[in-house]
């Protein structure tokens, strides 16, 4: 018998509404009705349903549905019984059973096959391949059979409290691996077959498991093509096959089947009965149905008095407004004159209509005179440009002329420059010849004239003056060679002086740049003095004179609701040391971070830039780290270094916002910097030995930054903004400055001094220099001296007779120029005579073409005079067009006008018809009809004040009265919907005894007939009342021997006793596979062996189910038969990944399988 899904015809129930209208809604769409007989086949062919499939079925909205002639008649639900029915009944189900027996295989729902991955203990397990009917699973413990049992329930969607494995899913991944996998494949046949057209013959589910604890669906059709991945999906299939793994009865666990083995309580045992036929989540539904009618009619009671209520505030609603007529007359006479002023606005309307068609008459009579005037312009356009194009033709054909005569003009030209230039060229080259020949004549004068003055000098020359000359020239050698040592030796002292002046130069221009180092560092330490005196009222101003005004523009803003977050800065600000003699490190570390801020979006980002560029100095801004905000400090365990003496540098802080440390985790990775004191330890731990794990990076006290191959030094000696001493900072400070201050002026008088030294030298160096300028003065008179004394003798002789030779070949020349001047004065006078024909030629040419441009002057000035008239008429053409198109759109302008008034009137007319249909003649002016209306409304209004707004207490009227009529109304519904539920209620209550009737005698015939199998007889009891099920079992022969409690019977016995009621369960519930995980742990071999033959029975006779029995037994004694299949499990190894098993094919005789 088919149990009653709770998902399926749940009355309310838990999850949904709880409201007594849900609840109305529930019973109007669940009605009973009874199968009609074309259906019985298929009920046949999927199973026994139970009495209740045949009894109630969930129905569309709407009443109970009225038989026809080919449905059976209605039968009534009776309830009491008695042994003839009771007999009756159980032919019946003999019978069904009988038919049933006749199928062969279940077409929908069985499992065909199931495949783990990584699942609790186990790489890989299967896949195993069931059977269509009796599917055994024999090993070990430890082997896998639980474990199959378990992914069947969870990879059909259970709850891992279900399995009794663990409370969450995470725990059936195998350890050492992220993830696993469980593949269940369903059968899909028939003309019950879930979507076949998308799912095929088979239904594939495969249900991956994260270590997480999360999970998730792929449902794959029969080739393999995935179909959905939702939960909801697989809870239709699961509801469409009938399918309940957390049903006791469909899956047995191994917890499960030990705890009912051995249970003794006959309280457990009606719950385990409860529960397998769903009769205890029928009774809880029922029960929280009446809950809610009673909640229900508690409402109602108050909705009474509610409802009096209102009925009172409706009836004091209705006095007052009769008490309102008093202004009727007023608002009438109001009312009568709105009737008079919308009459009166048509007619103004309607006058203002006739005006303007007059206007569009007026302007239209216009028009004409507009138009003769664009046509008389448009005539002398046409006269204009006649006139025009004859003066053009003209033109045009004398300039034809002159471009004919052009190229000629053109080529005389060339030739008249060409000839000239070859004229002037000849005639230049005669004048050099001239120029040249002079210039010979005077050479040849000038040399006869020095040959003369020679040959006499050397005539007068005597022996006396020779030897005079020779006693000259050693005295002058001697004061040459005096002169040359002075020179070496200023030459010498100029170096040295040189040489001083460069040193002192380069050592003043050391001592000037540190100077200028010195000036910069005192400033700082001189700012940075001030900033820390400042600092005792303000901490922000350590770090930077800006930071308090910024600070307040953020903290302005952020209650202006300018930013989405407020950002965080400076970071420096919210971190705190643990030891104060780490400053300089973790400042060394961060750098120019401890001034940065933080921003949660670049909308902030941006408005934090603005705020930046009124307050920071240009190229000083602090940099803006852009990362989504976290209220957690990350989790850095697995990448931090951890070392026992010496901490990181997030270790080394205490940082008071989650924000800052997840920054500088980003930005620094300050988990994996280490803060070591001393330099040589430090050297000695990141340097000499392999650094810690996860360090990249180490600092010292000094600020010196350590690699595992590198070091460097801090140029900073002290920390300036994470120091906490801050009076023993300022004094610090205070020294550094008197230092400075007192280096910087030695620094200062050790230049005064060498610039006076560098002067002192180069006055000197000036005065050498000028010395031995005088000394090479002399030196070249001397030189001079001695060449002139030595050239006197020597060279006379020598000198007359070059002479005579340059004279000689001066002559020749002379010769050769005087030949070549006649002949360039012939080439002269044949290039003058060419010139002239040429240069006659091109006169000509121009002559002709200065006559044609005489005749094209007066052409050009009538072209010139015909263009001025045709422009003129053309704009006055244009003036006209633009006046006749402009009177043309005032006219439209003045037509539109008048179609908006018709439109506007037709509005009037219809607002004034809708406030008075008949037209009235209304005499009076808007303005005296608008200040009578006023006068009465200021009346009306005064009296209002008295007895208040005649439309505000007609709304209260209606509001009122419709709040109690709904009120009234839903009190009704509300007594019509409790006493339609006691009506559903009460047919309700006798189908859930009827149906829990006919289970419990179905059950106690099943397993009184279980026990005749083995010659024992014995009866179930249930106690509805006190919710008990004792079972009494009779296990010697004939009536010698009393029907004895369970608790006197031996385990075997007792185990025996359960399976045969474990049997009788599944004969009255419903599902297409049972499955048993050591049913048989606490029975002997005798009774084993029974039990055994009793489900192999009862699975003959239910060849449309599916059982699939886990056991440690061997189970080689089976009879051979091909709806049994065996899986062997093998003792797993240590680390195997793969379990081996196969059927016992060679044991029973069956086909032989082997599975991977």
């Amino acid at each position: 018998m088919r149990p009653w899904p709770s998902r399926k015809l749940t009355l309310c129930g838990r999850g949904r509404s709880r409201g007594a209208g849900f609840c109305a809604g529930v019973f109007s769409s669940r009605r009973l009705h009874f199968r009609p007989p074309e259906a019985e086949g298929r009920r046949r062919r999927r199973g026994r349903r139970g009495l209740l499939s045949a009894l109630m079925a969930k129905r569309k909205e709407g009443s109970f549905s009225t038989p026809v002639s080919n449905k059976r008649p209605r039968q009534e639900f009776r309830d009491g019984s008695d042994d003839n029915s009771d007999e009756d009944e159980w032919s019946h189900l003999q019978n069904e059973s009988s038919n049933n027996s006749q199928l062969v295989s279940g077409e929908v729902g069985i499992i065909e096959s199931i495949k783990l991955k990584n699942f609790m203990c186990h790489s890989m397990l299967g896949p195993f391949e069931f059977g269509s009917n009796v599917n055994f699973i024999v090993g070990n413990n430890g082997s896998g059979k639980s474990a199959v049992l378990t992914a069947l329930i969870v990879g059909l969607g259970g709850k891992a409290l279900v399995t009794n494995r663990g409370t969450s899913l995470k725990v059936f991944v195998k350890n050492g691996q992220s993830s696993a996998d469980v593949t269940i494949t369903l059968r899909n046949r028939g003309e019950d077959a879930f979507k076949p057209e998308q799912y095929g013959s088979s239904i594939t589910i495969n249900q991956h498991i994260t270590l997480e604890g999360h999970r998730s669906y792929k449902l794959k059709s029969s080739s393999g093509s995935i179909i959905s991945s939702k939960k909801e999906e697989l809870t239709a299939i699961l509801d469409h096959f009938n399918i309940q793994v957390d049903n006791p009865v469909s899956v047995l666990t191994q917890e499960m089947s030990k705890q009912f083995l051995q249970s003794k309580n006959e309280g457990d045992k009606y719950k385990f009965f409860m529960k397998a036929t769903q009769l205890e989540q029928m009774k809880e539904d029922y029960k929280y149905i009446m809950e809610t009618k009673e909640r229900t009619k508690e409402q109602i009671e108050k909705g009474g008095q509610f409802l009096e209520e209102l009925r009172k505030q409706y009836m004091e609603k209705k006095e007052h407004y009769r008490s309102i007529a008093a202004l009727s007359e007023m608002q009438n006479e109001l009312k009568e004159l709105s009737h008079q002023m919308a009459w009166a606005m048509v007619r103004d309307t309607e006058k203002d209509m006739k005006t303007s068609r007059d206007d569009i008459g007026v302007q239209e009579a216009k028009t004409e005179k507009f138009v003769e005037k664009v046509k008389e312009w448009k005539a002398k356009v046409n006269v204009a440009e006649e006139r025009h194009k004859t003066m053009q033709e003209k033109l045009e054909k004398i300039t034809e002329e002159v471009q004919t005569l052009q190229p000629s003009c053109t080529s005389s030209k060339t030739d008249v420059q060409a000839k000239r230039k070859a004229y002037n060229d000849a005639e230049a080259a005669h004048n050099r010849s001239q120029a040249e020949l002079r210039r010979l004549a005077k050479d040849h004068e000038q040399l006869c004239r020095k040959i003369d003055e020679l040959k006499r000098s050397a005539e007068r020359m005597s022996e006396p003056e020779r030897l005079e000359r020779q006693r000259k020239i050693e005295t002058l050698k001697e004061q040459l060679k005096i002169l040359h040592d002075q020179d070496e030796s200023i030459g010498y002292q100029i170096r040295q002086y040189q040489q001083a002046v460069s040193a002192w130069k380069e050592d003043i221009a050391r001592l000037k740049k540190e100077e200028t180092e010195l000036k910069q560092v005192a400033d700082l330490k001189q700012r940075q003095l001030k900033e820390l005196k400042d600092s005792k009222t303000n901490r922000l101003i350590r770090f930077g004179p800006y930071f308090p005004d910024l600070c307040a523009a953020i903290e302005r803003a952020h209650q202006q609701k300018q930013f989405k977050y407020k950002p965080i800065g400076p970071i420096g600000a919210f971190i705190h040391l643990k030891d104060a003699e780490l400053a300089l490190a973790v400042e060394s570390c961060l750098k120019n971070l401890v001034l940065a801020f933080c921003c949660d979006n670049h909308k902030d980002e941006r408005l934090l830039q603005e705020l930046m560029s009124k307050f920071c100095q240009p190229g000083f801004r602090p940099q803006i780290i852009v990362n989504r905000f976290r209220n957690n400090i990350y989790d850095v365990r697995s990448r931090a270094v951890v070392h026992p003496d010496f901490p990181s540098v997030l270790t080394a802080l205490d940082i008071d916002n989650a924000v800052v440390a997840n920054c500088l985790i980003d930005m620094r990775s300050i988990e994996t910097v280490l803060l070591i004191k001393n330099n040589q330890e430090a050297r000695r731990v990141m340097q000499q030995n392999k650094p810690p794990r996860n360090c990249k990076e180490a600092f010292t006290a000094k600020g010196d930054q350590v690699f595992e191959r590198r070091y460097y030094s801090s140029e900073n000696t002290s920390s300036r903004f994470l120091s906490r001493d801050v009076e023993a900072d300022i004094s610090q400070l205070e020294k550094d400055v008197e230092s400075k201050k007192a280096n910087l002026l030695r620094l200062q008088q050790q230049i005064c001094s060498l610039e006076g030294e560098i002067r002192e030298n180069n006055r000197q160096l000036t005065g050498h220099h000028q010395h031995k300028k005088d000394l090479q003065i002399k030196v070249r008179k001397i030189n001079l001296e001695i060449v002139d004394l030595q050239n006197v003798e020597e060279q006379q002789s020598v000198v007359i007779s070059t002479l005579e030779e340059e004279l000689q070949d001066n002559r020749l020349k002379m010769e050769a120029v005087k030949e070549g001047l006649s002949k360039q004065k012939e080439k002269m006078e044949e290039l003058r005579c060419g010139l002239q024909e040429a240069e006659q030629k091109l006169a000509t040419i121009k002559e002709k073409i200065q006559q044609i441009q005489e005749e094209a002057a007066p052409v050009q000035d009538g072209l010139n005079q015909a263009d001025y008239e045709l422009e003129t008429s053309k704009n006055n053409l244009h003036h006209y067009e633009e006046k006749e198109r402009t009177h043309l759109k005032s006219i439209q302008s003045l037509k539109n006008q008048l179609a908006t008034k018709e439109k506007a009137l037709e509005e009037m007319v219809a607002k004034a018809s809708e406030i008075h249909p008949e037209r009235i003649e209304v005499e009076r002016t808007i303005k005296s009809l608008d200040t009578e209306m006023n006068r009465l409304r200021e009346k009306i209004n005064s009296e209002r004040e008295h007895t208040g707004d005649r439309e505000e207490i007609i709304r209260q009227l209606q509001e009122a009265k419709e709040k109690y009529q709904s009120a009234e109304g839903e009190v009704k519904n509300l007594k019509k919907f409790i006493k339609l539920l006691d009506e559903v209620m009460n047919q309700r209550y006798k189908t859930y005894v009827y149906f829990r009737r006919s289970l419990t005698m179905r059950c106690k015939c099943y397993f009184d007939s279980l026990l005749n199998q083995r010659s024992y007889s014995g009866r179930i009891e249930f106690d509805h009342k006190n919710e008990k099920l004792s079972i009494t079992v009779q296990t010697g022969e004939g009536n010698m021997a009393a029907l004895d409690d369970m608790k006197s019977l031996s385990g075997g016995e007792r185990s025996f006793s359960t399976v045969c009621f474990m049997l009788s369960l599944w004969s009255i519930a419903e599902s297409p596979f049972r499955c048993l995980d050591e049913f048989d742990v606490f029975m002997d071999m005798v009774n084993r062996r029974i039990a055994m033959d009793m489900m192999l029975k009862m699975a003959d006779s239910q060849r449309y189910r599916q059982f699939i029995l886990l056991t440690p037994q061997n189970m080689s004694s089976l009879p051979t038969s091909r709806l049994i299949r065996i899986f062997r499990m093998q003792d797993p190894e240590r680390g195997q990944t793969t379990l081996s098993f196969r059927r016992n094919g060679d044991e029973n005789g069956e086909d032989e399988e082997q599975v991977p």
